[in-house]
């Protein structure tokens, strides 16, 4: 059975090890552009160890933001900023991944930083945001402006975006690109009945909904070079009665596969603010809470949606949520629920989490390290290097 430090190969593409820097919304942009602040962050986590370091969502238009200082790839501009994070992520060994993204709905928000730390998102004031798309006219949540019901033409205007982006972001030197199409984005928007009500050939019956998604993948594939992996993101279910579900995913990922993804990243809700996430011990109070559907948190809580996509589907899956020690991470792999394990929270605690995982879990001698960092794994003791290889 497979380790959590086993590498993979996939088409051209060999990832080191199975554990994954999720995407992870930093709001650091001006214009859409990548930073020193992107550098540091992804790069340092590349040194870390991981076997593929993802960018945060990257608006694949400007409409398609969340909030004014998202992460971009709406234009050429974008590429040589990205470009320096791809090679310095590659040149550490790992692998460098960008997710591409489109809001719709979800978009025209507040940034979450400010001076005073971290705030809830609240839709910007008319005069500062922009008009959102979706495929029915329904906001979000009840403060949100109503978001404009997308044309046939729209729909065609947002492939095509998707499909440049992903030339950019293969310009950029990525291995790997993710299509952000769960947590209530504009492609969930369109496969789940919660949110699209339309009634053509992108609206009603399953495979309807689900048209927008496989389009984007097949224009997406057809750009990009045959030796380089293509992922979706998936909401797996909506947590919401006569939402999208596990079977509705399963179906989903069957045609994804069919038309050249590689790998189904199994999130899941984000369509609906009437679905809470909550910690597990606390469902018994659900009374007191009200809303429509509780996510229970707890570690790995979407593990075995990962485990049925790829089981059922027969296509290789990374599994997400609250995935933080290493036993857990290499229980998930040897049990052949998912091929990678992607850590968001734990990585951005510990850039080094990969490095001490692999000693912890005796892998250490699959891993390298760089030389500059070397001395800082020395084991105190006997003063040997626990196993660990020189970069």
């Amino acid at each position: 059975m497979p380790d959590l430090f086993d590498p993979l190969k996939m088409r051209s593409i060999k990832f080191l090890n199975r554990v994954v820097v999720s995407p992870m919304v930093q709001t650091s942009s001006v214009d859409g552009f990548a930073n020193s602040w992107h550098l540091v962050h992804l790069g340092s986590r590349a040194v870390g160890g991981a076997g593929m370091v993802m960018t945060e969502a990257a608006a694949v238009s400007r409409i398609g933001r969340i909030c004014k200082n998202d992460l971009g790839i709406w234009k050429d501009a974008h590429i040589s900023q990205l470009k320096k994070i791809a090679s310095f992520v590659k040149d550490q060994g790992s692998i460098p991944g960008i997710q591409l993204a489109h809001a719709g709905r979800k978009g025209s928000y507040t940034s979450p930083l400010n001076k005073k730390g971290l705030t809830a998102l609240k839709p910007l004031p008319t005069n500062e945001g922009w008009q959102t798309i979706a495929p029915s006219p329904i906001p979000f949540e009840k403060n949100a402006p109503k978001p404009l019901q997308m044309s046939l033409k729209d729909i065609q205007n947002v492939i095509s975006s998707f499909a440049k982006a992903a030339r950019r972001a293969d310009k950029a030197n990525f291995d790997l690109i993710e299509v952000h199409a769960g947590h209530g984005y504009l492609l969930h928007q369109f496969y789940s009945p919660i949110s699209n009500t339309r009634k053509d050939e992108y609206g009603g019956n399953l495979h309807n909904r689900m048209r927008l998604a496989l389009e984007v993948a097949e224009a997406i594939r057809d750009v990009l070079p045959e030796k380089k992996v293509l992922s979706f993101r998936i909401s797996y279910t909506d947590w919401i009665n006569g939402g999208w579900n596990l079977e509705d995913s399963i179906t989903l990922s069957k045609e994804l596969k069919k038309r050249g993804v590689d790998i189904i990243d199994v999130s899941s809700g984000g369509t609906s603010p009437n679905s809470v996430a909550i910690a597990k011990d606390l469902i018994e109070d659900r009374d007191k809470i009200k809303t429509e559907s509780l996510i229970p948190l707890e570690p790995g809580y979407q593990v075995e949606g990962s485990a049925s996509i790829k089981s059922k589907a027969k296509i290789r899956t990374a599994a997400v949520g609250l995935i933080t020690n290493a036993k857990h991470a290499q229980d998930v792999i040897f049990y052949n629920k998912a091929d990678f394990t992607f850590l968001a929270r734990e990585l951005l605690r510990d850039p080094y989490w990969p490095i001490r995982a692999a000693i912890e879990l005796n892998q250490s001698h699959k891993l390298s390290v760089p030389g500059q960092y070397y001395l800082a794994w020395r084991d105190q003791e006997d003063f040997q290097f626990n196993g660990l290889n020189i970069q």
